[in-house]
């Protein structure tokens, strides 16, 4: 699924993973987040509730432009440079374009919503 991430008049897009934490989180677009700084690596902000962990790995390594959500605090955060391994990360997608967007400090307000066909 490719989602839409506006900031401003900004737009990034990214395309979401297919496991069940990811379309759990698709399944609570459209979105409106303030997201923050986390350690100058991640914007981070926390969602309405807690995404589904059913299947999921027991941690990963983020890329730059990974979207992740960090099960234990049941937030989102976008990686917008590479992190080592974390327990309890869990991958919900990448971002396709536009990171430099994503990539400002924060605090932003951002919006996110599904790319319709």
């Amino acid at each position: 699924m490719k989602i839409r991430l506006i900031v401003g008049d900004k737009v990034a897009t990214a395309t979401l993973y297919d496991n069940a934490t990811a379309r759990d989180f698709a399944s609570l677009l459209p979105l409106s987040l303030t997201m923050t700084d986390y350690d100058t690596i991640e914007r981070v902000s926390d969602l309405p509730r807690r995404l589904s962990v059913q299947g999921a790995p027991e941690g990963m390594a983020p890329a730059a432009g990974e979207l992740t959500h960090y099960a234990p605090w049941g937030n989102l955060a976008i990686f917008v440079e590479p992190r080592s391994y974390s327990r309890s990360l869990l991958p919900l997608g990448k971002v396709d374009e536009g990171l430099a967007v994503l990539s400002q400090p924060g605090p932003y307000k951002l919006r996110i919503e599904r790319v319709t066909p």
